[in-house]
């Protein structure tokens, strides 16, 4: 009875502090102008409003796993005419984009192309106190590394909150081609360059996505560079014109940038959150989400009251995380037992995580994408995890469609990925793919883990989110960290 009792202060006690944190945000953003981004109007638009609103006549490659995304990137650095301009959260300068013999380093990649175009890199400059990677003095020393005797220009931006960084992963070659993703350059704490069947290596294996984007969206994501240029070197970059047409989709570049941060945006960007919101709001079928953290109260508070009660009977939310993040914990954090308590058994929420596997050999996996998908209708990709670093605090761009032919290829991808099944296997009706394939599987994987037996598979259950475990911890850590 007395862990009872004390089970329910914390809970009453965390509760109370994630209010006070939601009502720290909305009064934040009201401040700023922004408060229609933290809370849009129902019944609207997937689109988030206002600028840059979505573009036409755009293209939109998804690339799952460094091992697809990485040779990509490093084949239209080589074909670059005029310049390459590269965002990033940070870099390795020994880092190769691809894994054959004769492979450059990036820091030599980029010495060489820097002899026939511009190339230009900002960097987060680290953590101001060095209680978290990379430090100040690390990253100096990575900008020391790309440009001693090369043409490389590197910039480091301090322009932060406390405790927070940039975070984006831009890659614009020639302002014709964008990368937009979840992928840094760097080998720091695993290995990037792995592949879907994510096999056992000598480091920490990685699952992540980026996007490729043509068209003319890519002019808004050079803007957003462009910008960060300026600000922190001072050099005003010529705007480049939007590129012709490249396809047929439909495509909006989102981003958060946190106010009071940058005097070319003073109140802000927030509308990934309000991406994220229109499209939950809206879900009658099912939610699909990856993502390294799942801590957002606001998104677990529209998916929870889905839970209690659902749009339709076949109404399903899957989320694939790590299954320990590198910092702070889902299920400290409780958001999935808010989850887990709101479907109440119903068996319409699955927590999943993966694993390497080489035969009857299993390893740690990391998932590092940040993926969201709705109903087949709204798809985003981009560098935006779901908590309030990215939300709030963080710069971060994700790109987002509501192309449903492009939502269900790259959600049909995933799902083979995950499932090791074929593209057709996982073709039929959501609700049931997961409920015949994804439960059983996930849930017998558990099983074994915890028997201690060999995992057979990629795909388990994520264990403990069965109940809203250390409730008070988590929203302290979020009060104290996330702000």
């Amino acid at each position: 009875m007395a862990d009872a009792l004390l089970e329910r202060i914390d809970g009453l006690v965390g509760h109370g502090i994630e209010r006070v944190i939601g009502g720290h945000h909305r009064r934040r953003l009201k401040r700023a102008g922004r408060l229609d981004q933290l809370d849009p109007p129902r019944e609207a638009s997937l689109w988030a409003a206002e600028d840059p609103p979505p573009r036409t006549g755009c293209a939109l490659d998804v690339l799952v796993d460094g091992g697809q995304a990485l040779p990509r990137i490093a084949e239209m650095l080589d074909g670059a005419r005029s310049h390459i301009h590269i965002a990033g959260w940070h870099v390795t300068p020994d880092f190769g984009l691809t894994r054959h013999k004769e492979a450059s380093r990036l820091r030599d990649l980029l010495g060489e192309l820097a002899e026939r175009v511009e190339v230009k890199v900002v960097l987060w400059a680290g953590a101001p106190v060095p209680v978290f990677t990379p430090t100040r003095a690390a990253v100096r020393r990575v900008r020391d590394d790309l440009v001693r005797g090369t043409r490389v220009q590197c910039a480091l931006d301090a322009h932060e909150r406390p405790m927070h960084c940039h975070h984006e992963k831009l890659v614009i070659v020639d302002g014709e081609v964008a990368f937009v993703g979840g992928i840094d350059l760097t080998s720091l704490g695993g290995d990037r360059f792995d592949s879907s069947d994510h096999a056992m290596q000598g480091r920490l294996g990685w699952h992540d996505a980026s996007s490729l984007v043509r068209g003319p969206a890519v002019a808004d994501v050079a803007a957003h560079f462009a910008a960060r240029w300026g600000e922190v070197t001072g050099e005003q970059l010529e705007q480049a014109l939007p590129p012709p047409p490249a396809g047929e989709l439909d495509l909006q570049v989102v981003r958060t940038v946190p106010d009071k941060v940058y005097d070319f945006l003073p109140q802000g960007d927030f509308r990934i959150l309000e991406s994220y919101t229109r499209a939950l709001r809206s879900a009658s079928r099912f939610v699909y989400l990856e993502s390294q953290f799942l801590w957002s109260p606001q998104v677990v508070g529209i998916l929870a009251a889905k839970l209690r009660e659902p749009p339709s009977d076949d109404f399903r939310v899957v989320v694939l995380l790590p299954a320990k993040p590198n910092n702070g914990s889902d299920t400290t954090r409780g958001q999935l037992g808010v989850l887990a308590e709101a479907d109440d058994g119903g068996g319409r929420f699955l927590a999943t995580t993966i694993s390497a596997r080489s035969g009857g050999l299993t390893g740690p996996l990391y998932v590092h994408a940040k993926i969201g998908i709705v109903d087949d209708r709204w798809l985003t990709i981009g560098s935006a995890n779901i908590n309030e670093h990215s939300f709030f605090n963080d710069t971060e761009m994700n790109v987002v469609t509501c192309d449903p032919r492009l939502a269900r290829e790259t959600r049909l991808r995933l799902w083979a990925e995950h499932l090791e099944r074929s593209i057709e296997e996982v073709s039929g009706d959501p609700a049931t793919v997961i409920d015949e394939l994804w439960r059983p599987i996930a849930t017998e994987q558990l099983e074994r883990q915890q028997r201690g037996d060999p995992l057979t598979h990629h795909l388990l259950e994520l264990a403990g989110v069965s109940r809203r475990s250390m409730a008070l911890l988590g929203p302290l850590n979020s009060l104290a960290v996330d702000g």
